[in-house]
């Protein structure tokens, strides 16, 4: 950890959430102090100084939203994230409301707790996706039984469709839809897991944890236009 990384306070009561994020943070790289409730967050704030707030939204004390109004009146400036286990529209604009920045919604891959982390804190982003497959053959085979012939056929009706989905998506993104965009992300998780796409559904779990990220949705855009641009590799 170099004098110039930055410190991030991760607020979250389950061990193994705190463990899961404490460790996708120290990779960002970053360091990091954990708190599990709101007195234990306003006391490590008190003493220390942080360049971001990671705050589960519903504590054994308190709220997410309650402590971020507290801790506003020490500081009014850094940059506050939310993360709930809880998807509802409804939860996700009273966090908004409340002042946080942005909402992630576990689980989530590390990758997009890592990317929600650099662009609050303005760092460059990784290159991380490059090295992601495509397709991930051994997936598709493991949610089929193995059955290759089955894999062929799902992923070339889901190339085939995909171009609908894509565009759907960005429509509901345009429109500020987050129902219709939740519904939609929703439905091509299942089917990215049955196909092996592997690449694409990391961008949509990305786009589902920050529904209104422009950049979560580029790396969508990026991602359905590599399986577009390469049709040979759905055939099997």
């Amino acid at each position: 950890m170099t004098a110039n990384s930055p410190c991030v306070l991760l607020v979250e009561d389950d061990p193994v959430s705190r463990a899961f994020l404490v460790a996708a943070i120290r990779s960002l790289p970053a360091s990091v102090d954990a708190a599990d409730s709101v007195s234990a967050a306003i006391a490590l704030v008190a003493a220390n100084r942080y360049d971001l707030w990671l705050i589960d939204a519903n504590l054994p004390d308190g709220s997410g939203a309650n402590l971020l109004s507290r801790l506003r009146n020490r500081d009014a400036l850094t940059p506050a994230l939310a993360h709930t286990a809880t998807g509802e529209d409804e939860v996700k604009r009273e966090l908004l409301d409340a002042g946080f920045r942005q909402v992630l919604v576990k689980p989530l891959p590390a990758s997009a707790v890592q990317h929600a982390l650099r662009q609050a804190l303005g760092l460059a982003p990784t290159a991380t996706s490059e090295s992601t497959p495509d397709w991930d053959d051994d997936a598709a085979a493991r949610a089929l039984n193995g059955n290759r012939e089955h894999i062929a056929a799902l992923r070339k009706l889901f190339i085939a469709e995909l171009p609908a989905v894509v565009e759907r998506v960005h429509n509901a993104f345009r429109n500020e839809d987050f129902q219709g965009l939740h519904d939609e992300l929703h439905r091509l998780r299942a089917s990215c897991g049955f196909v092996g796409a592997t690449k694409l559904l990391q961008a949509v779990q990305q786009l589902g944890a920050d529904q209104r990220s422009d950049a979560f949705l580029q790396e969508f855009a990026n991602a359905s236009r590599g399986l577009l641009e390469t049709p040979s590799a759905a055939h099997g």
